[in-house]
């Protein structure tokens, strides 16, 4: 209680018995701290404050090295564990974190926002990261950065294929391939050069074609011409942006994209597509369980690899 007076802090406690104790400070300006004390000997305590530069936060570190050396005094050195969290900067003019795909809260080194858009379909960011270059993030789902040549190279077959010569059909891939929205070429083309190249400066070239087009018209389409590819390669975001009007769930979605692409894929054709992340084990048993359903059998392997911007490993 003296180390937040000290600070011009009021103390109000809340007492359930059994369950322990939760005691609040507050300062005139709006800075408050929560001390709240478990039964089973868990001990938190929470400092917020609006305050966005370096001494707002030095001196909160300062009042929490006085929290914890007093609190070691009171329990005579025999505090198993002190961890000490880095602050979490709420409400900035740039946004810093990310979830990964298994849930994990990344905080990136995000120093600018090179574009923030709204399509029809979705939020399109483009954040700069001192690490990993400027970042695509879809509505939130971190997609693709300037470091993730890995990323590439594994959905292109990690240099195993000749591609001289053969008809590829690339699904979504909005930094350079058939994509349902024109603002997340429009982005990529100013912004992601370093990943796209001059690709998408003219829609159609000598040996490409990019189709501004939702891609299940397309494989319909293709299908019931009977054009044929060598190598279908599906790059969509891994949750689709809608399933309707043609399936009920997300899984059907998947498959249905499946099904298609094998009737616009030739018999010794190879279809490449991203996985999960490694540790949702069930969503990727569940994917492969998509492969036996198809209406023709197929054969398939994985890798894994480590795509840097999404710090972590996918197969």
């Amino acid at each position: 209680q003296p180390i937040f007076q000290e600070q011009g802090m009021t103390e109000t406690v809340h007492n359930w018995e059994d369950h322990g104790y939760l005691a609040t400070y507050i300062k005139k300006n709006g800075s408050f701290a929560n001390l709240r004390i478990h039964p089973h000997g868990l001990v938190l305590v929470d400092l917020q404050n609006y305050n966005d530069h370096t001494k707002g936060r030095e001196e909160a570190d300062q009042l929490l090295n006085k929290v914890e050396e007093r609190m070691k005094e009171l329990f005579h050195g025999n505090i198993k564990r002190v961890k000490r969290l880095p602050a979490i900067l709420r409400g900035g003019v740039i946004d810093r974190y990310w979830p990964t795909a298994d849930g994990r809260l990344v905080e990136y080194d995000i120093d600018e926002v090179v574009y923030d858009e709204d399509s029809p379909f979705q939020n399109i960011k483009i954040l700069h990261s001192k690490q990993f270059g400027n970042i695509l993030i879809l509505s939130g789902d971190v997609n693709l950065a300037e470091s993730d040549l890995a990323y590439t190279q594994a959905i292109m077959g990690s240099g195993k294929e000749d591609y001289t010569g053969k008809e590829v059909l690339i699904l979504g891939g909005g930094d350079g391939a058939s994509n349902i929205d024109q603002m997340v070429i429009d982005g990529c083309k100013k912004y992601m050069r370093k990943t796209c190249g001059d690709v998408l400066d003219n829609l159609k070239g000598e040996c490409y074609q990019v189709l501004i087009e939702d891609c299940i018209p397309v494989l319909k389409r293709y299908a019931k011409e009977g054009r044929m590819f060598d190598y279908v390669i599906n790059d969509l975001t891994a949750v689709p942006i809608s399933t309707s009007p043609e399936e009920d769930s997300t899984w059907e979605f998947l498959r249905l994209i499946l099904d298609l692409s094998m009737k616009v894929l030739k018999q010794d054709g190879k279809y490449f597509t991203q996985g999960n992340c490694i540790n949702l084990t069930d969503a990727l048993t569940l994917y492969e369980e998509q492969l036996s359903r198809l209406y023709c059998p197929v054969e398939f392997s994985k890798e894994t690899v480590c795509v840097p911007s999404y710090m972590e490993l996918y197969p």
